[in-house]
């Protein structure tokens, strides 16, 4: 199952030219990792369509910049749950991409420390989201920002030109394109279900940087004005006012590609990874791929919108390795050097490099991006608050039987769900924010 943590496994890469230097068989020392950079490593990978195509040549590169070395992929069709298996045999690799699986607190077991919060800040984006008590584990291999992908053509046919800038406002521009169009106003993607895990991935549009740490603190995030009750609160309006696909149980993320892309579907909100991928479905099928754009979540705060941006998976070196320094080396190298982020239309984990022309479009809209940092005096809290609660707040479960509330087929209606989702996490929140 392809989920959002996976928007650099999916999708077609437009590999850029690389160049190399000749400098190679140097010595580093960083993180904790020392040795000479020569031998050969093992990188596993989710990225199955290019781990015979594209990758190589990423490859190549790095070896031509440390002669003496040599990179090779073992593509992994079912990530995470595979690598959860070859984690507790002791054999997974050199460089591997962190499954979602492994504790905050067991990334020292598995992972050797890249270096301190602090110093790697400076360097990169997105360090905080794999580390424990100040040592980074993992880095991200290119960012995510959050929002709506939407067909402008098909919302200018209903005369909406512009980012709606409230809830009632995007659902109003659905109902326009109900009327004035064929096209399916919004696509839920219920039946592969990881798309409406896309809708945790808001928190930002109140534009709290703090939002991590204070979340787990709240007893009633769906409440009226909180954030839970903001994005739960419009999934269930779009659905109940009947502004998505008829039949949810038949959806297909495959085929809603071209959907959007040649505007028999107006809307889908997911992360910017998508767009490159819907304006490819777009071309294949003889459509405009500039049709397709990333608009911010219809809701301003001081009259402002704001979108969290969050690295996607993270890179790590094995501590079974043994060949780490030249392991850190590749780490360092795919993420500073390869223009794999770019590739991907994705942010660039290294501070200081471009954003790609999906988010810089997307910055047009007066949107600012918002990198929400890790909780501290909580971390860990929402983790079990979910799991006590069994409110599965950043899969899919619940917001099904919202969709289904909304459209009729459960029992119930928008407050008596709300009500029972806050009674839920409140019990599991007083136990474990004692």
């Amino acid at each position: 199952m392809v989920d959002r943590r996976q928007f650099l496994g999916i999708g077609t890469a437009a590999v850029l030219a690389l160049t190399a230097g000749c400098t190679g068989g140097a010595s580093e020392e960083t993180g904790g990792v020392t040795g000479e950079i020569t031998g050969a490593i093992t990188v596993l990978t989710n990225r199955t369509d290019l781990a015979t195509t594209a990758l190589p040549q990423y490859a190549k590169a790095f070896e031509a910049r440390y002669p003496g070395t040599r990179v090779a992929f073992e593509p992994v069709t079912n990530y995470e749950g595979d690598v959860t298996t070859q984690l507790s045999s002791g054999q997974y690799g050199d460089v591997l991409l962190i499954p979602n699986t492994v504790k905050v607190d067991q990334l020292g077991q598995f992972f050797e420390p890249l270096g301190t919060t602090s110093e790697l800040k400076a360097k990169y984006r997105f360090v905080d989201e794999k580390a424990y008590d100040g040592k980074v584990y993992g880095l991200s291999l290119g960012g995510v920002a959050n929002g709506f992908v939407v067909n402008k053509r098909v919302w200018a046919q209903a005369g909406i030109t512009a980012p709606p800038t409230t809830p009632e406002a995007f659902l109003a521009g659905l109902k326009a394109i109900d009327d004035a169009t064929d096209a399916i106003p919004y696509y839920t993607n219920y039946k592969d279900g990881w798309p409406l895990s896309m809708w945790n991935g808001h928190r930002a549009i109140l534009g709290d940087p703090a939002a991590n740490e204070t979340f787990p603190a709240d007893a009633n995030p769906w409440q009226p004005g909180k954030v839970q009750h903001i994005t739960d609160g419009l999934l269930f309006d779009i659905v109940h006012n009947r502004l998505s696909e008829p039949d949810p149980l038949t959806t297909n993320w495959e085929g809603a590609k071209p959907m959007i892309g040649t505007g028999k579907v107006a809307s889908m909100l997911l992360g910017s990874w998508a767009v490159p991928q819907m304006r490819d479905a777009a071309k294949a099928a003889g459509a405009n791929p500039d049709d397709i754009v990333f608009w911010p979540f219809p809701y301003q705060t001081g009259g402002r919108f704001y979108a969290r941006i969050e690295g996607d998976y993270k890179a790590a070196v094995s501590r079974t390795s043994e060949n780490k320094a030249t392991a850190k080396a590749w780490l360092e190298w795919f993420i500073t050097e390869s223009g794999f982020a770019g590739d991907q239309q994705a942010i660039p984990s290294a501070v200081g490099q471009d954003l790609p022309p999906v988010l810089k479009d997307f910055q047009a809209t007066g949107v600012e991006l918002l990198e929400l940092p890790a909780a501290t005096a909580n971390s860990g809290k929402e983790d079990e608050i979910i799991k006590m609660s069994e409110v599965d707040l950043t899969g899919n479960i619940y917001r099904q039987k919202l969709v289904d509330i909304a459209r009729g087929a459960a029992k119930g209606d928008k407050e008596s769900y709300f009500a029972e989702l806050n009674k839920r996490w409140s019990a599991a929140q007083s136990q474990v924010m004692k």
